[in-house]
């Protein structure tokens, strides 16, 4: 089980640190800027559900019941990037737990009176997918409101990017 965990944060880490590294690049103004090519949401935006994913799965680790549509919804970490930077720390150190079952609970999540079972590390895997797709429109927004150079792998899924280089090979 330890091993899982060890490869786990082997993920989690640089796609955390990555996104972190990007928001410390960016002034205020442009992590709070309203993106025309998104439809009007913000870095900020994308970078607080995120971590409200996350934040939900730790959350609910404990009482084994997982429901990511009780979001906070916390302006803050939309607003304050050393807030957001702050707590993608806390999730990358806090990230390794043992795996074990859990229930998701909201709407989509009903099957007739059963709650769909899944796992913890499941859940995991889910979140780090979710934010490798934030981290691809954030690059959308960030390449609209600055000239900061993400690294060519940023919101890059790790399939697409093994894919890409055997197809150079």
């Amino acid at each position: 089980m330890q091993k899982n965990s060890m490869q786990l944060n082997n993920i989690i880490s640089p796609i955390l640190q990555q996104l972190s590294n990007c928001l410390q690049q960016l002034t205020k103004e442009q992590y709070t800027a309203k993106s025309n090519l998104l439809n009007g949401s913000t870095i900020g935006g994308h970078t607080r559900h995120v971590i409200e994913l996350f934040q939900c799965l730790l959350n609910g680790y404990e009482s084994t019941i997982i429901n990511y549509e009780k979001r906070k919804r916390d302006i803050t970490i939309e607003e304050d990037k050393q807030t957001a930077c702050n707590l993608l720390s806390y999730i990358e150190a806090n990230i390794n737990q043992p795996n074990k079952n859990l229930q998701l609970q909201g709407c989509f999540t009903s099957i007739g009176e059963e709650q769909v079972v899944t796992n913890y590390y499941r859940e995991v895997v889910y979140n780090v997918e979710h934010t490798i797709h934030h981290m691809a429109l954030i690059r959308v927004g960030v390449n609209e409101v600055s000239t900061i150079n993400l690294p060519q792998d940023f919101g890059v899924a790790p399939s697409t990017i093994k894919y890409k280089q055997l197809c150079v090979q």
